[in-house]
């Protein structure tokens, strides 16, 4: 990998896409990263289809089907991803940056396994079929809720009564249409303001990126809703993103202004602050999830929380 790699970043300086040849990864499964693996007559280092992917995603690559290219390789091809990207966009009105006509419209994350699969895991673990008062900060159009109504069956999910914020009006309109029943209610509204809607109090409060939005003051707003939106025996879900969108692809690692790199420095110092201020409010908090970070906590049952 120590030669691959720099050959690989070079020929991507000069071409969209490049196209070589490696040990077919069905040889050798099951071996680790670099196991010497022989073919025919000729030796080869073993690494895995999951590998070349991470390599090409890591190089701002797509990764094409790799081929069959005679009886022990495969024919791999790496695309450059182009740089169009939702996070770069400017839309004509700053609170439909995220409507139902932007580029983030486009992104369906309940369809990314490793989105998914971490918040069902995040659902499970707040027993949200037992929740009556559920908010969602930055709803959208509503995905979050959709898979809840999946999972809790109907008379579960009728007898909850479901609260969901956004910014975008188009987005809100989209999730009213999606959500008819009368159990719902949604507002547009910047969440800075939320005091305003005299909302009352949830025992389950989800926000899957949108408390690091550059006009929300992460920590002073965790703390107001923490005292004030919260009963004592709430639980919340918060999705820290760690991963950025770009030419379909959602990719690894958080991006922050004035780094080509991925730098996770912000988004660690966010989540720990929460870890530690929800575990002296008396919650159980875990941390799991990829490309997002997923907190989830649950109030210890007889704790007390002082304000």
């Amino acid at each position: 990998m120590q030669e691959i790699l720099p050959i690989l970043e070079e020929a991507l300086q000069h071409h969209p896409n490049i196209t070589f040849q490696v040990l077919n990864s069905d040889y050798g499964s099951g071996s680790y990263a670099g196991t010497p693996v022989k073919a025919g007559n000729t030796l080869y280092l073993y690494r895995s289809l999951r590998a070349w992917m991470e390599l090409a995603e890591l190089l701002g690559c797509r990764m094409h089907l790799p081929r069959r290219a005679g009886e022990y390789l495969m024919q791999l091809t790496f695309e450059r991803l182009a740089h169009d990207s939702f996070h770069e966009t400017e839309a004509k009105e700053r609170e439909e940056k995220y409507g139902s006509d932007s580029h983030f419209a486009k992104l369906h994350k309940m369809e990314e396994p490793a989105f998914f699969y971490y918040y069902r895991q995040a659902l499970h673990n707040v027993a949200v079929e037992r929740r009556k008062y559920i908010l969602n900060l930055g709803i959208n159009r509503g995905d979050e809720f959709e898979v809840i109504r999946s999972m809790v069956g109907t008379i579960a999910y009728q007898n909850m009564e479901l609260t969901g914020i956004d910014y975008a009006q188009s987005a809100i309109d989209c999730a009213q249409k999606r959500f008819p029943e009368t159990n719902s209610r949604f507002y547009a509204e910047d969440i800075n303001a939320i005091e305003h809607l005299k909302l009352g109090k949830f025992d389950l409060c989800i926000s899957i990126g949108t408390l690091q939005s550059p006009g929300i003051r992460f920590k002073p707003f965790l703390m107001y809703l923490v005292q004030h939106l919260l009963t004592e025996e709430s639980a919340l879900i918060l999705g820290f993103p760690n991963s950025r969108w770009r030419d379909g692809e959602m990719l690894y690692g958080a991006k922050v202004p004035n780094y080509a790199m991925s730098e996770m420095g912000h988004l660690f110092n966010d989540v720990m602050f929460a870890k530690k201020y929800l575990q002296q409010k008396r919650y159980r908090v875990t941390l799991t999830g990829k490309q997002y970070i997923f907190l989830t906590a649950t109030k210890i049952r007889g704790a007390l929380s002082y304000h």
